[in-house]
């Protein structure tokens, strides 16, 4: 890490200059003298740790200051005495200039990077760590960014990425009490087009996101609860830091920062007893006597539970488990005549499936919608890919989707459904929040693996299942309701500290917090796997997912061929529709049926 810089004006006079004293400076010191030998106008003295990614990232820095100041520098080594393993694991650059540049035509010209002489034969990603403020995606790649071997590559890997949105943050609290107003719904828009987007106020720190431009915007409460209980009462960082109207508050995003505001709201006159959330008992069980609109909607869904929209979530990275992706909603929609949507996690996708997902559509008949989330800053931050999407999946459904959403169901990338999902849609939940499907049994010789079945798992679920997360249905009025978006990140953060905790972060999450958090047990054969399931139950699965094998380690897409007999069936004619054959078919027109050479 950097341990300290010191920045020392050589013209001050004695009485104010200081200085790093040092023992000696003949081993490990890197001298660098301004280029024009004369007198230099700063001494720059670093500190640094050079095995540590904050390293990686001043580095670049201290040379910038060298060509775009005068300045004499100092970059003293203070490395670690003793390391187990070599701290960093990456290929890093820091995209910065010391002056813009201008294309022919007289743009300013898009910053690059290059790397140069990585290794062939070590699987490399391509990653952009952005601001915090920013969203980005890639806009261009003609390789799998997440599976990089160079000895495979036959020219340059080059991508491109695209800021897509600048983020407006902001902390509420109750003008009163002090305390965030946890449920409070804001929409953010313009005057012609005043909800464009939409979150809610979360318990931990008063914290809400939202996606915004350049350009100036207005941030309301939304039409409901919200607005009948609650009024702005003040307002920082705003435009006008005051609230004139107690309705509207005007923000300008007028730097690649972003915006963070804070928001003081207050309950209005006579509405001081009501509350926004029914509070929960233990366990996330709502009161008997509450009457509030969120018990008597989540009354209304649990007696007759319609809907008219299958709604299904899912999220993947990489050419392979897009392929699995582009699979699971082909069996979805092979299996139902009801209108289906996809809401599916944008922050990874690569451009190729982007540009799938209309051709896709129009063959099939889908609905889609891309969503996206910034994992907060203040929020445990998890450095491995594969955690980080494990924690999108669990960590934030009570904002990632808009809130006109009712109910969602979670499916894996690598599963095949083979039932109608409108069943799973409509299935009482018995006022859970979630519901999931425990592991299988009946696989014995899987015994010595069930790790939940001795030890803390045993004694923590005092004879609960444990579920596993390939699958799941989430009542987002009631999950909304109860705040468990709130008690799941609040119990992320205690337990992410500690390295050895939540290993299946996913799935280790919900289980552990099955007390204060209910799992719906979901019937076995929604989710059948070979690795735990045995073969004689595989006939009634109404989905199969491709679970990892501890023994045999076989690689998913044998696994996908030889245990699911429709699978390549239906990989051919995605790649057929892929390759422009095939008329689109209206959703209409769709037939239900067993047999997978339908189209």
């Amino acid at each position: 890490m950097v341990r300290s810089i010191a920045v020392m004006g050589k013209y001050a006079t004695k009485k104010t200059r200081t200085w790093v004293q040092l023992h000696s400076d003949n081993e490990s010191v890197i001298n660098i003298v301004a280029e024009d030998q004369k007198r230099a106008n700063l001494d720059i003295v670093a500190i640094i740790d050079p095995l540590t990614k904050e390293a990686q990232r001043i580095a670049p820095l201290l040379q910038i200051l060298t060509k775009v100041i005068n300045c004499d520098m100092k970059i003293i080594m203070n490395p670690k005495q003793k390391l187990s393993e070599l701290p960093l694991k990456r290929f890093y650059r820091y995209v910065i200039k010391e002056e813009p540049g201008f294309d022919a035509n007289g743009a300013v010209a898009s910053p690059t990077v290059t790397f140069t002489d990585l290794p062939s034969k070590q699987l490399l990603t391509l990653n952009v760590i952005s601001p915090d403020a920013w969203m980005i995606q890639p806009i261009f790649a003609d390789y799998d960014l997440d599976n990089i071997k160079m000895q495979n590559v036959k020219d340059d890997v080059v991508a491109k990425f695209e800021l897509k949105h600048i983020l407006l943050e902001g902390h509420c609290f109750d003008d009163l009490t002090g305390s965030p107003p946890r449920g409070l719904q804001f929409i953010l828009g313009t005057e012609q087009k005043p909800n464009q987007y939409d979150t809610i106020v979360m318990a931990n720190l008063g914290y809400f996101q939202l996606k915004a431009n350049p350009g100036a915007w207005i941030l309301q409460l939304r039409e409901g609860k919200s607005k009948d209980i609650y009024e702005i009462k003040n307002h920082t960082n705003t435009e006008i830091e005051k609230a004139v109207d107690n309705e509207k508050i005007h923000v300008l995003i007028e730097s690649f920062l972003g915006r963070t505001i804070r928001v003081l709201v207050s309950k209005r006159e006579g509405k001081e007893t009501e509350s926004l959330l029914t509070e929960p008992k233990d366990g996330g069980q709502e009161s008997e006597e509450d009457n509030s609109l969120w018990s008597s909607l989540g009354s209304a869904l649990k007696s007759g539970e319609s809907h008219d929209v299958i709604n299904i979530f899912s999220l993947a990275s990489g050419h392979l488990y897009e392929r699995f992706l582009r699979i699971m909603m082909l069996s979805v929609m092979k299996n139902t005549k009801h209108p289906v949507k996809f809401w599916l996690l944008n922050n990874y996708l690569s451009p190729q499936f982007r540009s799938t997902l209309p051709k896709l559509a129009n063959k099939y008949g889908f609905q889609y919608e891309l969503v996206e989330y910034k994992w907060p800053r203040w929020l445990h931050q998890q450095s491995e890919k594969q955690r980080i999407m494990w924690g999108y999946k669990i960590l934030f459904l009570d904002v990632l989707f808009p809130l006109d959403v009712k109910k969602i169901i979670f499916v894996d990338a690598d599963q095949v459904v083979r039932t109608d999902m409108m069943e799973l849609m409509n299935l009482d939940l018995g006022g859970a929040p979630y519901g999931f499907t425990p592991f299988c049994d009946s696989r014995t010789s899987m015994e010595g693996f069930r790790f939940w079945k001795k030890g803390y798992w045993a004694t923590h679920l005092a004879g609960r299942r444990y579920h596993i997360s390939a699958l799941y249905v989430i009542d987002l009025v009631k999950f909304r309701q109860i705040a468990a978006g709130d008690r799941l990140r609040g119990q992320y953060q205690g337990l992410s500290a500690d390295p050895n905790s939540l290993a299946n972060l996913d799935q280790d999450l919900p289980n552990n917090m099955i007390h204060q958090v209910r799992i719906k047990s979901l019937p076995q054969e929604w989710l059948w796997c070979e690795t735990w399931c045995d073969d004689a139950s595989k006939k009634s699965a109404k989905t199969i997912d491709l679970c990892n094998n501890p023994q045999t380690k076989e690689p998913k897409l044998d696994s996908a061929v030889r245990i699911i007999a429709e699978w390549r069936d239906y990989d051919n004619e995605i790649k057929q529709v892929l390759a422009g054959d095939g008329d689109s078919v209206p959703a209409s027109d769709r037939k239900k049926s067993d047999q997978h050479d339908e189209f």
